[in-house]
């Protein structure tokens, strides 16, 4: 299972990146083997702003629809555009061009909060 170790990880398997203020946001590896054949990605959130752990998008596999949750607060700036007719990328390349969405966080402080590599790993395993 790849497990990139710059990234944070939550509990729920969504991954954070941090570029400064901003943060994309993606589901792990992990999340897409178990879910399988990712079919849909619906975000309604742009523009808003979300607490820790709240809902801002769904995710369609052949067999379920999942929640995606937000694992730092913050604003929803921007949607991957690609997975409107690519959704399959999220399987293929969960940490690059899989990303889901993009964001601005509010509180740095809940990134330390977050699962590192290692912690991630020791989860799933």
């Amino acid at each position: 299972m790849n497990v990139p170790k710059d990234l944070k990880y939550s509990s729920d398997h969504e991954w954070l990146r941090v570029e400064g203020d901003e943060g994309y946001i993606g589901i792990t590896d992990f999340a897409q083997n178990e879910l399988g054949d990712i079919v849909f990605v619906e975000v309604d959130t742009v523009g808003d702003t979300l607490e820790k752990d709240e809902v801002f998008g769904t995710i369609e596999a052949v067999k379920t629809v999942s929640d995606l949750l937000l694992p730092v607060a913050g604003k929803i700036m921007e949607v991957n555009g690609r997975l409107e007719d690519e959704p399959e990328l999220i399987n293929g390349h969960p940490y690059a061009d899989g990303w889901i969405v993009k964001i601005k966080i509010h509180d740095l402080g809940e990134v330390e909060n977050m699962l590192d590599a290692a912690a991630y790993k020791e989860l799933i395993s």
